[in-house]
């Protein structure tokens, strides 16, 4: 090969190198960008109606777009963290911001809440976030606790967006985000309401996205898995250590709410955080698919049943004594 052949050779490569490397900055420089102004470009700042907002996700949503500027309506049971909540970020932010205490497995709560959607001339976005978690079997949690967790996951989030979604329509744009999870994707025993309220949640928030295209109106299914809060912080999961969960597949409330922000901005309904995640998701519609399904229903069932341990116990001792 001649010098002249190879210094040609040379220089198409480099030319080609810096032409992948700027689509590579490109790109990524893109990516920052929108992540820097997602809040301001999701959606005309107005008001955002934030249920289950006196922690954890609904809190981190509400410190983010108080930033923002937008005007907050914060409705959770706790009325006085609310009203602590909503006088920080008045403080902070010079936003206005309403406080609304309700228990959303009450139907003339969630009727109430709805009215007052009703009664919203500036809402541009909605976060059906309250929810909550059980630990047993499924005939070992009272027929009451289910039915208020069906209530307060797809009831209020299916009357809520019905009384948002008018408005939203007649002003051409909003936002409404129901907050599910990983676990949506994952059926299994410990969890069967839980898991299907959730996968209820997804499939509304499909259906509803393709009804509402062209109206302006963006709908998003969230699907956090293992997130820093106070969910496993109730008596009904008394005892539950943080530790069995390995490290990596937890994530903090903060970068939760940043990737629903900026996966509000294209038209993505099922939003996976944490690229862990979105790995698992993935590989649920590989040939891995049954095994990963397994694993984690094993592993749920073991997290979210009190009495799993002593059981287990139990059927080993049997099958011990059987085989003696």
């Amino acid at each position: 090969m001649s010098a002249k052949n190879s210094g040609r050779r040379l220089s198409a490569l480099s030319t080609v190198a810096a032409g992948v490397g700027g689509v590579v900055m490109g790109v990524a420089g893109w990516r920052a960008f929108r992540r820097a102004t997602a809040d301001r470009e999701l959606l005309p700042v107005g008001r955002a109606l934030i249920t289950g907002a006196s922690s954890g996700i609904g809190e981190a949503f509400s410190r983010r777009l108080a930033a923002t500027g937008f005007d907050l309506t914060l409705v959770a049971r706790r009325e006085d963290r609310l009203q602590a909540l909503a006088d920080e970020l008045i403080a902070a932010h010079g936003i206005r911001a309403d406080v609304l205490a309700a228990d959303l497995a009450r139907d003339e709560d969630i009727a109430r809440v709805g009215r007052a959607i009703e009664g919203m001339s500036d809402l541009t976005l909605l976060v059906n976030n309250a929810g909550f978690g059980t630990r047993g079997s499924f005939a070992e949690v009272s027929l009451d606790r289910h039915l208020d967790m069906i209530r307060v996951h797809d009831v209020a989030s299916v009357a809520l967006a019905w009384s948002a979604v008018p408005k939203m329509v007649a002003r051409g744009g909003g936002g409404i985000i129901n907050v599910s999870s990983i676990a949506a994707f994952f059926p299994s025993g410990g969890g069967a309401t839980y898991t299907a309220t959730k996968a209820y949640l997804n499939n509304f928030s499909e259906a509803l996205a393709t009804e509402l295209q062209g109206t302006g109106v963006k709908v998003q299914a969230l699907c956090p898995g293992f997130t820093y809060s106070e969910f496993h912080e109730t008596p009904e999961y008394e005892g539950f250590d943080r530790g069995q969960i390995p490290g990596p597949l937890w994530m903090s409330a903060d970068e939760v709410v940043a990737e629903s922000l900026v996966a509000l901005l294209g038209e993505q309904v099922i939003v996976i955080p944490g690229r862990q995640y979105r790995s698992i998701a993935i590989a649920l519609n590989s040939p891995f698919r049954g095994t990963i399904l397994k694993a984690g229903r094993a592993l749920r069932k073991r997290w979210h049943s009190p009495g799993f341990a002593a059981s287990e116990g139990r059927l080993r001792e049997t099958y011990e004594d059987g085989r003696n």
